[in-house]
């Protein structure tokens, strides 16, 4: 059975995906998943083993240069990718227009359904369930979903409701089925010296959900009193620069260089514990089994919290930033 799943963006909504894909192979040992992903994403799909084929979309770049010949030229390259396997199940998980434009535009197969479902189909979220509930007039099978649930939980029960299975109620880092790949000897931190490493994930997209940088501080010269050392990852100039300041106050402390996806799920695999704000890298933690602390600032940690056992912990809540108090005795026991 040929499946294809579509949930390009962002990258905290991609990590909420990779459950689904061990849900499916547990339910249908005859499955081949493929995923359509935004291309800055690609990276975390392919870390699971479960899903055969990784087609990058590339809509955040195509949008800056609609016009230009390359665009065309390669939206003509991804359209001939997509159409060129068929598939008993399309199933969007965004429930965005765009992610069901790429649905809708997916080839399905001309064949009966395989079991267990009836006919090929193209599964998303129905009016009431959907981001934007147009998207519900491009699929063959839109379906209820309650809102007001953790991400994860609503990835699952689509794709279940979709294929014909039932979702067990536990979740743990397991669900998510990707392993980290070896730190390689780079950026001043050698592979052996990860046992006593922590990661601050200090940088997030939306000014709002960020930590006081005297926080940071103060955390970081608590754990490096305690004989750990702080590793600090950034993704641009700006969040760059935060950690370099910071790695210059904290004891030991080192700001990590630019670095792909994938060499980020080696440091966050690797790392002892890892303590963030509200960020895609910090569900890539949790996903991983590392105990991980989600700092909360401005997000509802029920919808979109870290979720993967009791080493995923969330603290804080919109207008209710946790205390360096609070953080201190959250990870207390991982110290």
């Amino acid at each position: 059975m040929r499946i294809l799943l579509v949930k390009t963006s962002s990258l905290g909504d991609v990590i909420h995906n990779l459950p689904v894909v061990t849900d499916v192979h547990n339910a249908l040992a005859n499955a081949q998943i493929d995923w359509v992903v935004e291309e800055g994403f690609a990276d975390i799909p392919a870390l699971h083993p479960g899903v055969a084929r990784v087609i990058p979309i590339a809509l955040r770049r195509w949008r800056k240069a609609l016009l230009a010949r390359d665009t065309w030229q390669a939206m003509r390259g991804f359209y001939a990718a997509l159409r060129s396997t068929p598939y008993d199940a399309v199933i969007d998980t965004q429930g965005l227009l765009k992610s069901a434009l790429v649905a809708r535009l997916a080839r399905l197969s001309g064949s009966p359904g395989a079991p267990p479902i009836s006919r090929p189909l193209r599964a998303g979220f129905g009016f009431a369930s959907a981001r934007e509930p147009l998207a519900a007039l491009f699929y063959n099978c839109a379906l209820p979903v309650a809102q007001g649930q953790h991400a994860v939980l609503r990835n699952r029960q689509l794709a279940a409701a979709a294929l014909g299975y039932t979702v067990t109620p536990q979740m743990g880092a397991e669900s998510y089925g990707i392993v980290a790949p070896p730190v390689l000897a780079q950026s001043g931190v050698a592979p052996g010296a990860q046992d006593n490493a922590v990661l601050l994930l200090t940088a997030t997209s939306r000014e709002d959900k960020l930590w006081p940088e005297p926080h940071w501080q103060d955390l970081g010269c608590a754990l490096a009193a305690r004989g750990l050392r702080c590793l600090l990852p950034s993704g641009n100039a700006p969040e760059q620069a935060r950690a370099q300041r910071l790695a210059k106050l904290i004891p030991g402390a080192v700001a990590l260089p630019l670095l792909s996806l994938r060499e980020l799920a080696s440091y966050c695999g690797a790392a002892r514990f890892v303590v963030g704000v509200d960020t895609g890298l910090v569900h890539l933690a949790a996903a991983l089994g590392r105990p991980t602390l989600a700092l909360f600032c401005a997000s509802n940690p029920t919808l979109t919290g870290v979720l993967a056992g009791n080493w995923a912990v969330n603290l804080g809540a919109p207008g209710a930033p946790p205390t360096l108090a609070e953080v201190l005795r959250s990870i207390e026991a991982w110290i």
